[in-house]
């Protein structure tokens, strides 16, 4: 559905080798159909699963599947895909640009010669440099738009740094890729599209006009990445990196849909609550930088001062299988739900969440039915499933 059918080269980043497998039929067609996808493993190369990519990437075809590296001994693997091929593998070089979870420092770059090996790799027909790649998630403690694209800029400067230092040990014969982005960055660039003007707005445009160093025959281009912008959550939300960006209901797609248990609003406890089963198995326990919740209530089938956006109802404490519901301020108002009610939340990280199950009941809140399910969508997790609904099965 993301797909421009203008596109002949359309880009995708997995995490893991299942996602991979899923797409397998799809990436297949579109290189059928003349097109050149490409797709992305999106973690530092694990060597035992060089021979799976290997098939994978011979099943689709040349130029399909890129891996990433950052260490030398990471190489000596590529020489397993191509054996298995007849062609290179892609390859990206994962620079740190300050978030820690993987890649090389950009004056680091060239660890224990990691350019030179990747070089006689590429001159044995092994490997192809595509560029270098950096994926930096600071970008969830923005606050507003301007902080977001200041973080896109450090992403950006952090690779044109580890470009232009080492760039002598880099193919010259053609344009390299600067890959970089998060969700909350790669949302932010619309505010170009949208006209701002402000200082961090001006300074974007000209690193994405001019990459590369001045007088430098460096060929570059930059790529922006992202995985939830389709979906959002509340951590993504919080990060207000568009501007004129919509409320809760307006922007987040994905909620858990609970039942309320039991409620406590006489005075058993020190402030009204509710109990509602759904925990740390339906939502997951990630934490949001805006407020202390697990999840926040939507105002679906709610009143009063539920639906009013004064305060929101939230996932205040989370255990297991279920959740405690309170207001998310200082309200000693009544919890207006009641028992059996089902309540839609909206959760923290709904990748984590998404995970959980097997299904997406899709609805089309455009319609003046907004709860009747329209499709169901399968989530790709390998082996058969079976629709709930038409009994379906599916490989």
């Amino acid at each position: 559905m993301q797909l421009d059918i203008e596109d002949q080269s359309p880009k995708f980043i997995a995490s893991t080798l299942l996602e991979i497998e899923t797409l397998v039929r799809l990436l297949a067609g579109l290189k059928q159909a003349g097109r050149s996808p490409n797709i992305l493993y999106g973690i530092p190369l694990v060597p035992s699963h060089i021979t799976r990519l290997a098939e994978l990437a011979a099943e689709i075809g040349e130029g399909s599947i890129s891996v990433m590296i950052d260490h030398p001994d990471q190489v000596q693997y590529l020489q397993e895909f191509s054996a298995k091929t007849n062609f290179p593998v892609c390859v990206f070089v994962k620079v740190d640009t300050g978030y820690h979870r993987a890649g090389l420092p950009p004056i680091s770059l060239n660890k224990n010669g990691l350019l030179e090996k990747l070089a006689e790799a590429e001159e044995a027909g092994h490997a192809k440099l595509l560029g270098l790649y950096s994926h930096s998630s600071l970008s969830y403690g923005a606050k507003n738009a301007e902080e977001a694209m200041n973080y896109l800029i450090g992403e950006i400067q952090g690779c044109k740094v580890a470009l232009n230092r080492w760039l002598p040990l880099l193919p010259k014969d053609r344009e390299l890729i600067i890959s970089v982005g998060a969700t909350p960055q790669a949302i932010s660039s619309h505010n170009l599209v949208q006209g701002s003007s402000s200082s961090e707005a001006e300074e974007l445009r000209s690193l994405l006009r001019q990459p590369a160093a001045e007088q430098s025959e460096a060929q570059v281009k930059i790529e922006l990445h992202a995985g939830n912008y389709p979906v959002l959550d509340m951590q993504q939300v919080s990060t207000h990196a568009r501007n004129g960006a919509g409320d809760l209901e307006e922007e987040i797609a994905l909620s858990v849909v609970a039942e309320v248990c039991s409620v406590y609003n006489d005075g058993e406890r020190e402030k009204p609550e509710a109990l509602v089963a759904a925990g740390t198995l339906a939502l997951g326990r990630e934490p949001c930088a805006s407020y202390p919740g697990w999840g926040v209530l939507s105002n679906w089938r709610q009143t009063g001062d539920a639906k009013s956006g004064a305060s929101r109802l939230m996932v205040e404490r989370i255990s297991q299988e279920h959740s405690i519901i309170t207001w998310g301020n200082a309200s000693q108002t009544s919890i207006p739900l009641r028992v059996g009610q089902a309540v839609k939340i909206y959760p923290n990280h709904s990748c984590v969440t998404g995970a959980f199950y097997g299904f997406y009941f899709v609805i089309d809140s455009s319609t003046n039915d907004p709860c009747r399910v329209v499709d169901i969508w399968v989530r790709g997790r390998g082996g058969e499933v079976t629709d709930p609904l038409t009994m379906t099965r599916f490989q």
